[in-house]
């Protein structure tokens, strides 16, 4: 069901008025103000009436709902900078991203190095008489094999140094988005229970202990007796319409043998 537009409340928070509404009525007979619901008037009569009135309700807790927008949207703000923050950061530590891609590569390519110089050195060794370059091509697989151990050793070192610098600046980071929803989430807290105690309880406490009370329209029930309409046989006035009408004439009637009424025969005779 679509409610009346109040321009104090933003949309996205009228499912949140339907919502503390429907919990009022659902909640209704633990308050003994509104003890009465269904009696009545039922629950789905006075949310139809809550829903018409949201501008009258939702006005009794302006001052806490102002808060509370106001509070969401300053967190929205700070999320915005953050988010605009971490990709400026992104780009700065392009540089960071390149000596990691170094540092990860450089082991690999330097143990490939290693294994094919120590492999293709010590098969022409194996020949008679060895190559003159078969001892320097073991020396440089040898070293490539050295550098491809530190390299492992640096970037393993880079990645501990890196996890725990990440650690320690997600926890403040961290903390700063909790804090933020906290804030949003008590502002609106107070603005649940101030529309709900001084406005949506006494619009429904009203709309039951109102002697007249508001205009429901009643159920339409037919009538006993059957409409008159204009085409209507006569046997169906009761004697309450007046004199009753006078009897339905019938095809024999007398005037038809009646000897003042006579054919054109008869003048003939």
């Amino acid at each position: 069901m679509q409610m009346n537009s109040a321009p104090h409340l933003l949309t996205e928070d009228r499912p949140e008025y339907e919502r503390l509404l429907d919990d009022a009525l659902r909640h209704a007979h633990e308050r003994p103000e509104l003890a009465a619901v269904g009696e009545r008037l039922s629950a789905a009569q006075l949310r139809t009436m809550a829903l018409a009135a949201v501008a009258l309700i939702t006005v009794t807790a302006a001052a806490e709902y102002e808060q509370y927008v106001k509070a969401r949207d300053e967190a929205r703000t700070t999320d915005r900078d953050t988010a605009s923050g971490t990709a400026s950061d992104g780009l700065g530590q392009s540089g960071a991203g390149i000596g990691a891609v170094v540092t990860v590569l450089a082991p690999m390519l330097a143990g490939t190095a290693a294994a094919i110089f120590l492999l293709v050195g010590y098969l022409l060794k194996m020949l008679e008489p060895p190559p003159a370059f078969a001892g320097p091509m073991v020396d440089a697989g040898w070293f490539f094999a050295a550098v491809t151990a530190a390299a492992i050793f640096v970037a393993a070192i880079g990645l501990l140094i890196a996890a725990l610098r990440n650690g320690s600046t997600s926890l403040p980071a961290r903390k700063a988005r909790e804090q933020l929803p906290d804030d949003v989430a008590l502002a609106k807290d107070v603005w649940r229970q101030a529309l709900l105690e001084r406005g949506i309880v006494p619009f429904l406490r009203d709309a039951l202990t109102e002697p007249t009370g508001p205009a429901v329209p009643a159920p339409h029930r037919p009538t006993g007796r059957l409409p008159k309409i204009g085409y209507s046989r006569p046997d169906f006035a009761g004697p309450d319409e007046g004199p009753a009408a006078a009897p339905r004439p019938t095809y024999s009637s007398p005037d038809f043998t009646s000897p003042d009424f006579g054919g054109p025969e008869h003048e003939l005779d």
